[in-house]
Protein backbone atom coordinates (compact mmCIF):
# COMPACT_ATOMS: atom_id res chain seq x y z
CA UNK A 1 0.00 0.00 0.00
CA UNK A 2 1.54 3.25 -0.92
CA UNK A 3 0.66 6.27 1.46
CA UNK A 4 0.38 9.64 0.21
CA UNK A 5 -0.21 13.46 1.32
CA UNK A 6 -1.68 16.12 -0.42
CA UNK A 7 -1.12 19.39 -0.54
CA UNK A 8 -3.06 22.17 -2.02
CA UNK A 9 -4.18 25.41 -1.32
CA UNK A 10 -7.65 25.20 -3.42
CA UNK A 11 -9.93 22.88 -1.54
CA UNK A 12 -11.85 22.30 -4.42
CA UNK A 13 -9.25 20.71 -6.36
CA UNK A 14 -7.36 19.09 -3.36
CA UNK A 15 -11.31 17.39 -2.61
CA UNK A 16 -11.19 16.52 -6.27
CA UNK A 17 -7.09 15.20 -6.29
CA UNK A 18 -8.00 13.08 -2.67
CA UNK A 19 -11.29 11.82 -4.66
CA UNK A 20 -9.28 10.62 -7.88
CA UNK A 21 -6.57 8.63 -5.31
CA UNK A 22 -9.14 6.75 -3.57
CA UNK A 23 -10.16 5.25 -6.84
CA UNK A 24 -6.36 4.33 -7.74
CA UNK A 25 -6.02 0.76 -6.33
CA UNK A 26 -2.96 0.45 -3.72
CA UNK A 27 -2.87 4.31 -2.45
CA UNK A 28 -4.03 5.09 0.45
CA UNK A 29 -4.04 8.93 1.36
CA UNK A 30 -2.98 9.41 4.91
CA UNK A 31 -3.66 12.99 4.88
CA UNK A 32 -5.00 16.18 2.65
CA UNK A 33 -4.02 19.66 3.80
CA UNK A 34 -5.04 23.13 2.34
CA UNK A 35 -2.39 24.98 3.88
CA UNK A 36 1.22 24.69 3.16
CA UNK A 37 2.10 26.15 6.50
CA UNK A 38 0.46 23.68 8.21
CA UNK A 39 1.83 20.37 6.29
CA UNK A 40 5.36 21.99 7.40
CA UNK A 41 4.60 21.62 10.84
CA UNK A 42 3.51 18.60 10.79
CA UNK A 43 5.18 16.73 8.02
CA UNK A 44 7.44 15.37 9.75
CA UNK A 45 5.03 13.24 12.07
CA UNK A 46 3.05 11.69 9.37
CA UNK A 47 4.62 8.30 7.63
CA UNK A 48 3.80 8.29 3.77
CA UNK A 49 5.73 7.43 0.65
CA UNK A 50 4.63 10.27 -1.37
CA UNK A 51 3.48 13.80 -1.10
CA UNK A 52 1.39 14.96 -3.83
CA UNK A 53 1.37 18.59 -4.14
CA UNK A 54 0.67 22.16 -5.98
CA UNK A 55 3.29 24.54 -6.76
CA UNK A 56 1.79 27.93 -6.78
CA UNK A 57 0.39 28.41 -3.25
CA UNK A 58 0.81 31.73 -0.64
CA UNK A 59 3.42 31.96 1.85
CA UNK A 60 5.35 29.11 0.41
CA UNK A 61 5.27 27.12 -2.83
CA UNK A 62 5.70 24.19 -3.79
CA UNK A 63 8.90 23.89 -4.83
CA UNK A 64 10.11 25.17 -1.87
CA UNK A 65 8.51 22.14 0.03
CA UNK A 66 9.90 19.72 -2.20
CA UNK A 67 13.07 21.22 -1.41
CA UNK A 68 12.00 19.99 2.40
CA UNK A 69 11.25 16.55 1.37
CA UNK A 70 14.71 15.12 0.76
CA UNK A 71 13.64 11.33 2.14
CA UNK A 72 10.47 11.85 0.25
CA UNK A 73 8.73 11.01 -3.52
CA UNK A 74 7.05 13.96 -5.00
CA UNK A 75 4.55 14.37 -8.00
CA UNK A 76 3.53 17.93 -8.70
CA UNK A 77 0.07 19.05 -10.37
CA UNK A 78 -0.01 22.43 -11.22
CA UNK A 79 -1.61 24.72 -13.45
CA UNK A 80 1.43 26.29 -14.73
CA UNK A 81 3.73 24.45 -17.02
CA UNK A 82 6.80 27.22 -16.76
CA UNK A 83 7.83 25.46 -13.67
CA UNK A 84 8.32 22.47 -15.43
CA UNK A 85 12.01 22.91 -15.59
CA UNK A 86 12.28 23.89 -11.84
CA UNK A 87 10.66 20.80 -11.26
CA UNK A 88 12.45 17.92 -12.84
CA UNK A 89 15.55 20.22 -11.39
CA UNK A 90 14.91 18.96 -8.13
CA UNK A 91 14.41 14.76 -9.20
CA UNK A 92 10.58 14.51 -8.44
CA UNK A 93 8.42 11.24 -9.98
CA UNK A 94 6.77 13.59 -12.41
CA UNK A 95 5.06 16.87 -13.17
CA UNK A 96 0.94 16.63 -14.11
CA UNK A 97 -0.76 19.64 -15.48
CA UNK A 98 -4.15 20.72 -13.97
CA UNK A 99 -7.00 19.11 -14.28
CA UNK A 100 -5.23 16.42 -13.20
CA UNK A 101 -6.81 13.28 -15.10
CA UNK A 102 -6.91 9.71 -13.23
CA UNK A 103 -4.85 8.06 -15.67
CA UNK A 104 -2.26 10.23 -15.82
CA UNK A 105 -2.41 10.30 -12.00
CA UNK A 106 -2.19 6.60 -12.04
CA UNK A 107 0.36 6.48 -14.67
CA UNK A 108 2.67 8.85 -12.31
CA UNK A 109 1.60 6.33 -8.70
CA UNK A 110 3.08 3.30 -11.06
CA UNK A 111 6.50 5.42 -10.95
CA UNK A 112 6.78 5.43 -7.55
CA UNK A 113 5.36 2.05 -6.82
CA UNK A 114 7.81 1.15 -9.45
CA UNK A 115 10.76 3.01 -7.67
CA UNK A 116 9.92 1.76 -3.97
CA UNK A 117 9.98 -1.55 -4.99
CA UNK A 118 13.31 -0.99 -6.81
CA UNK A 119 14.87 0.92 -3.14
CA UNK A 120 13.04 -1.59 -0.41
CA UNK A 121 15.26 -4.37 1.00
CA UNK A 122 14.14 -7.49 0.83
CA UNK A 123 13.94 -10.51 3.09
CA UNK A 124 12.99 -14.24 1.53
CA UNK A 125 11.05 -14.84 4.86
CA UNK A 126 8.09 -13.41 6.74
CA UNK A 127 6.21 -14.38 9.61
CA UNK A 128 2.46 -14.47 9.90
CA UNK A 129 -0.39 -15.66 12.40
CA UNK A 130 -1.84 -19.18 11.03
CA UNK A 131 -4.16 -22.07 11.91
CA UNK A 132 -0.81 -23.61 13.59
CA UNK A 133 0.26 -20.50 15.73
CA UNK A 134 3.52 -18.41 14.25
CA UNK A 135 4.40 -19.17 11.28
CA UNK A 136 8.11 -18.59 9.30
CA UNK A 137 7.51 -18.48 5.23
CA UNK A 138 10.07 -18.63 2.64
CA UNK A 139 8.27 -16.23 0.22
CA UNK A 140 10.41 -18.26 -2.71
CA UNK A 141 7.95 -21.09 -2.26
CA UNK A 142 4.78 -19.26 -2.71
CA UNK A 143 2.67 -19.79 -5.38
CA UNK A 144 -0.05 -17.57 -4.85
CA UNK A 145 -2.84 -16.51 -1.98
CA UNK A 146 -6.15 -16.69 -1.99
CA UNK A 147 -8.99 -15.45 0.25
CA UNK A 148 -10.55 -18.36 2.25
CA UNK A 149 -13.68 -19.84 1.21
CA UNK A 150 -14.53 -20.15 5.17
CA UNK A 151 -13.73 -16.90 6.33
CA UNK A 152 -12.61 -13.90 3.95
CA UNK A 153 -10.49 -12.12 6.89
CA UNK A 154 -8.32 -14.88 6.29
CA UNK A 155 -5.88 -16.26 3.51
CA UNK A 156 -4.93 -19.23 2.44
CA UNK A 157 -1.16 -19.40 0.74
CA UNK A 158 -0.48 -21.79 -1.53
CA UNK A 159 3.40 -23.37 -2.12
CA UNK A 160 4.91 -24.86 -4.94
CA UNK A 161 4.82 -27.90 -3.84
CA UNK A 162 0.99 -28.01 -3.44
CA UNK A 163 0.99 -27.72 -0.07
CA UNK A 164 -0.98 -24.96 1.34
CA UNK A 165 -1.66 -22.91 4.88
CA UNK A 166 -4.17 -20.83 6.57
CA UNK A 167 -3.54 -17.43 7.46
CA UNK A 168 -5.03 -15.91 10.42
CA UNK A 169 -6.99 -12.32 10.40
CA UNK A 170 -4.75 -10.55 7.43
CA UNK A 171 -5.28 -8.32 5.10
CA UNK A 172 -4.25 -8.06 1.25
CA UNK A 173 -3.16 -4.96 2.32
CA UNK A 174 -0.85 -6.11 4.99
CA UNK A 175 0.40 -9.07 3.47
CA UNK A 176 1.56 -6.94 0.67
CA UNK A 177 3.81 -4.70 2.46
CA UNK A 178 5.19 -8.22 4.15
CA UNK A 179 5.80 -9.78 0.59
CA UNK A 180 8.79 -8.35 -1.68
CA UNK A 181 6.69 -5.88 -3.90
CA UNK A 182 8.95 -7.04 -7.16
CA UNK A 183 8.04 -10.54 -6.82
CA UNK A 184 4.09 -10.62 -5.94
CA UNK A 185 1.31 -8.75 -7.72
CA UNK A 186 -2.43 -8.61 -6.51
CA UNK A 187 -4.12 -9.21 -9.60
CA UNK A 188 -7.76 -9.18 -8.36
CA UNK A 189 -9.85 -8.43 -5.26
CA UNK A 190 -9.27 -12.35 -4.05
CA UNK A 191 -5.63 -13.17 -5.36
CA UNK A 192 -1.69 -12.77 -4.61
CA UNK A 193 0.18 -14.51 -7.55
CA UNK A 194 4.01 -14.64 -7.53
CA UNK A 195 5.36 -12.97 -10.53
CA UNK A 196 8.11 -15.67 -11.07
CA UNK A 197 5.10 -18.12 -11.72
CA UNK A 198 3.74 -16.07 -14.45
CA UNK A 199 4.07 -18.35 -17.68
CA UNK A 200 2.39 -16.16 -20.27
CA UNK A 201 -0.53 -13.70 -19.81
CA UNK A 202 -3.69 -11.93 -21.96
CA UNK A 203 -5.74 -9.05 -21.83
CA UNK A 204 -7.72 -10.34 -18.28
CA UNK A 205 -6.37 -14.08 -18.02
CA UNK A 206 -2.92 -15.23 -16.60
CA UNK A 207 -1.71 -18.73 -17.31
CA UNK A 208 0.91 -19.71 -14.55
CA UNK A 209 3.88 -22.44 -14.50
CA UNK A 210 1.97 -23.97 -11.69
CA UNK A 211 0.77 -27.41 -13.00
CA UNK A 212 -2.77 -28.84 -11.24
CA UNK A 213 -4.45 -31.32 -12.40
CA UNK A 214 -2.14 -32.02 -14.93
CA UNK A 215 -2.96 -28.35 -16.32
CA UNK A 216 -1.61 -25.00 -15.84
CA UNK A 217 -3.31 -22.86 -13.11
CA UNK A 218 -5.34 -19.86 -14.90
CA UNK A 219 -5.98 -16.94 -12.97
CA UNK A 220 -8.14 -13.61 -13.82
CA UNK A 221 -6.87 -9.92 -13.94
CA UNK A 222 -9.07 -8.08 -12.50
CA UNK A 223 -9.68 -4.55 -14.38
CA UNK A 224 -8.17 -2.29 -11.74
CA UNK A 225 -5.40 -4.39 -10.96
CA UNK A 226 -3.99 -4.47 -14.92
CA UNK A 227 -1.72 -1.54 -14.70
CA UNK A 228 -0.28 -2.32 -11.73
CA UNK A 229 0.53 -6.23 -13.13
CA UNK A 230 1.86 -4.81 -16.06
CA UNK A 231 4.19 -2.52 -14.22
CA UNK A 232 5.70 -5.33 -12.39
CA UNK A 233 7.04 -7.42 -15.47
Amino acid sequence: MLQCVLLDDELLALQYLKLLCEQIEGVEVVKAFNNPEKFILEKDTLQFDVCILDIEMPAINGLQIANLLTDKKVIFTTAYKEYAVDAFDLDVIDYITKPVQKDRLEKAIRKVEKLTRETKPTSDFITLNSEKGKSVINTNDVFYITVSEIDSRDKVIYFTDDSHLLIKNSSFEKLQELLPLNRFCRINKREIIAMNCVNYYSHDEIVSKIMVDGKPKNFTIGINFRSSFLAQL
